[in-house]
């Protein structure tokens, strides 16, 4: 049974991941390198719990009483009495592998270890710890306080109570979490990447202005952000990062990065968070 649970990164993404498991009544473990990345963590939940708050959201609770689950940290050996720990750090295999392989010698042997990666393989990262069966992919959608799907990925020697557990946990915290086999890209973003990537080539290629890229898929497809705006809030490098996960994972053309998006990563334009992606931001 889950009772605590453990958040390795505090970015956008583990920060969100500690908020929901809060709300839910876990109570949570939140670490990160250093101390001003932990601090930037609880800040961006102050904030979004605040929001909530403000939409009457947080199911009779106050800001205070869903922080009050979370504890902080800076040390892994934090995470020692965690019964589900989740991986969000860069989307980098060798980092990841080499940050699972300390985990597994701190948490218990019955704990389940979860990465959020959007695109490296489940089988991979396992096998960098003595608990491929207790080990799966928990891959959250940003914002992760508002959206509901929770894509479940399980690799070769996941086990069934894993995934049971796992979905219980999802569900839990409100999510609608739904189970995929570990293929490169999972299905969200085998999906969706090859997706953003000929937008990007119909930019490269002159076929049309960003705006008007975005506002044909926008209006005819009824998607509620275009590709390009899409990427930007995604970041340039982690779509990059995925589609070499898709290609060198299938060996397929089709999966060829566009030239523009390397080049935009090349200039660090990166999207929304350096302030200039496929569109300038304040």
């Amino acid at each position: 049974m889950v009772k605590t649970i453990g958040v390795v990164g505090a970015g956008q993404m583990g920060a969100g991941i500690a908020q929901v498991a809060a709300q839910a009544g876990y109570h949570v473990v939140l670490v990160d390198l250093k101390d001003e990345y932990v601090a930037k963590g609880v800040a961006t939940i102050q904030k979004s719990l605040g929001k909530l708050a403000e939409k009457g959201a947080l199911a009779g609770m106050t800001p205070a009483d869903v922080q009050g689950r979370i504890r902080t940290g800076t040390r892994n050996a934090e995470l020692a009495g965690c019964d589900l720990v989740v991986e969000a750090v860069v989307e980098n295999a060798d980092v990841k592998r080499r940050l699972f392989a300390e985990l597994d010698g701190i948490v218990g042997q019955r704990a389940i270890l979860a990465s959020n990666t959007s695109s490296i393989p489940i089988t991979l990262l396992a096998a960098a710890t003595k608990r491929a069966d207790r080990f799966i992919g928990m891959h959250f959608m940003n914002p992760v306080p508002l959206m509901k799907l929770v894509e479940v990925i399980r690799g070769a020697d996941t086990s069934d109570a894993t995934l049971a557990t796992v979905l219980e946990v999802a569900r839990k915290m409100g999510k609608q979490p739904h189970a995929c086999r570990d293929f490169p890209g999972f299905v969200s973003n085998r999906v969706l990447l090859p997706m953003i990537n000929e937008a990007i080539f119909c930019l490269h290629e002159g076929v049309g202005a960003p705006e008007d890229i975005d506002a044909i898929m926008k209006l005819g497809m009824n998607h509620p952000m275009g590709p390009l705006q899409l990427a930007d809030f995604i970041g340039l490098d982690t779509c990059l990062a995925i589609l070499n996960v898709l290609y060198d994972g299938f060996k397929d053309p089709k999966y060829r990065p566009c030239p523009l998006l390397v080049q935009k990563v090349q200039a660090g334009h990166l999207g929304k968070k350096s302030g200039r992606g496929f569109y300038t931001y304040a």
